[in-house]
């Protein structure tokens, strides 16, 4: 037995901590240098990974090492096999999804929220994270102009969700519940739901993961003379003809700036629609509601007052990380019925007393990190004024390029910019013919040329049958030097792509 006890006093591990105070300050500075080098570099990385799949099995080893490596040693692995396969998101010359935006503020809370690695999930786990949570919650109502009836100083309440998807289930759920008592669970395969064809794909996925089945989810046409907006009309006509078919109307989501064109669902037409059904009224404002702190922009979410509940994801736009999505609602209660669990391990007097929030009846999961400290550290070390002005720089940017884009007769704009995302194509030479597949093929061309340069990195999308290219400005370190070296690309490469069509005739 001694031998045996002197044996494992000697193994490798018996003297490993797992985290030494003074070794994480040593290794944080280190890392810390790394990040500011890499942000100062960053530029001149390309922009979208130019390896090919698989590349980094064939870099790494078959195992993982039985006894520790040195950091540094890592961190140099980082830099050689790591970042040629990042698509860098925060690289200026990013123009492509819409931005996950970072600052000082959020990283450095994100630090802190990471160091006190709290689970949240109930007010007794973690007050003070429970707390902050709701005064951020209204605070950030308050900036929006939100009616009292989404905040905790009224009658509603606000909750941090990791992304939309999360946001859009956990409302669709509690729709469904609140609609099943009134039906009965055995007409549950009978529920529709509502979107317009521009509504985000995780709304589909959200609805079939709250079960409803995939032939009662209704993507609404849309057209160019809307701007490709919901038609309340038409919204009307496709609830009765579901009511009369047997079928009952769930559940609505609006949105307030649609991925491919950032359209804008009429919010209060569209209430005083499904009001006469009781249909729930989502409105995902996920990207372009972080514009709505400005008051030239908070007219889009005018008619929200009718909404059920309402999610603005503030780590794209409003500096804040990912991730961070905002979900406020006028009936936390509905979400708790649906959400709550009680299991004996959790139970404490002040959940008992129903004196306190309890997020983990508030979401999918129960753990849960302490996100509103990064939203609040954002807020304050900001402030409200550097944030409206950090939005009116980028449409200012996006202002810019559209001139540019105007100005050249060899390309259009296709929808109408309203934020800081610019849509347009290349127009078919004349003697294209002009058809709609010869200029979706020109501009196939042109948006892979632009990308192989690894200078600028874009997408595209469709809108009412239209093969268009995106410009979404908004990344930190973006600046007005990046957008016009970015134009100077693409007309680069579109005089290559017009020369190549002209060579083939």
């Amino acid at each position: 037995m001694g031998s045996l006890g002197t044996n494992l006093a000697l193994t490798p591990h018996s003297e490993f901590k797992q985290l030494d105070p003074e070794e994480f300050r040593k290794q944080a500075h280190q890392t810390v240098d790394f990040i500011a080098d890499y942000y100062k570099s960053i530029e001149s990385y390309p922009v979208l990974s130019q390896v090919r799949p698989g590349y980094l099995r064939d870099r790494l080893p078959d195992a993982p090492p039985y006894n520790p490596e040195p950091f540094e040693a890592v961190l140099k692995d980082v830099e050689r096999d790591i970042i040629p396969g990042m698509t860098h998101w925060l690289s200026p010359n990013f123009f492509a999804y819409f931005p996950a935006t970072v600052s000082t503020a959020a990283f450095v809370a994100e630090m802190l929220c990471t160091s006190f690695n709290s689970v949240g999930f109930t007010w007794l786990a973690s007050p003070a994270a429970t707390e902050l949570e709701t005064v951020v919650m209204d605070w950030l109502a308050k900036m929006l102009k939100l009616p009292t009836s989404f905040m905790f100083e009224g009658t509603g309440g606000g909750v941090i969700q990791g992304t939309t998807s999360e946001a859009i289930l956990c409302t669709v759920v509690a729709a469904r519940d609140r609609e099943l008592l009134r039906i009965g669970e055995e007409n549950f395969g009978k529920l529709v739901v509502y979107a317009s064809d521009q509504t985000h794909s995780t709304y589909t996925k959200a609805c079939r993961i709250a079960g409803i089945s995939p032939h009662n989810i209704r993507l609404i046409h849309t057209t160019a003379e809307t701007d490709f907006s919901l038609d309340p009309v038409l919204v009307r006509k496709t609830i009765e003809a579901d009511m009369v078919a047997g079928l009952y109307p769930l559940y609505l989501c609006a949105t307030v700036g649609t991925t491919s064109s950032t359209a804008i669902d009429p919010l209060g037409s569209l209430a005083d629609v499904v009001k006469d059904y009781g249909v729930w009224l989502h409105v995902d404002a996920a990207y372009a509601g972080s514009a709505c702190i400005c008051p030239e922009f908070r007219q889009y979410l005018d008619g929200i007052e009718g909404a059920d509940s309402l999610s603005v994801s503030p780590h794209k736009w409003l500096l804040t990380h990912l991730d961070c999505c905002c979900l406020w609602v006028k009936s936390p209660s509905l979400l708790m019925k649906t959400l709550s669990t009680n299991p004996e391990y959790l139970k404490n007097k002040p959940s008992e007393l129903k004196s306190v929030v309890d997020y983990k009846d508030w979401q999918v999961g129960t753990g849960r990190r302490f996100r509103a400290l990064r939203l609040w550290m954002v807020l304050r070390c900001c402030g409200v004024a550097n944030l409206q002005a950090h939005i009116r720089t980028d449409i200012q940017m996006a202002k810019m390029f559209e001139g540019f884009v105007r100005a050249d007769p060899r390309f259009e704009i296709v929808v109408p910019r309203r934020f800081a995302l610019v849509c347009f194509r290349l127009k078919p030479d004349p003697g294209t013919g002009g058809s709609a597949t010869a200029v979706e093929l020109l501009n196939r061309k042109l948006l892979e040329r632009i990308n192989s340069t690894g200078g600028v990195y874009m997408i595209h999308s469709i809108v009412g049958d239209m093969y268009m290219l995106r410009f979404a400005v908004g990344a930190t370190f973006t600046e007005e030097r990046h957008v016009i070296a970015a134009w100077k690309v693409i007309q680069q490469e579109a005089d290559a792509v017009l020369g190549e069509e002209l060579g083939m005739k």
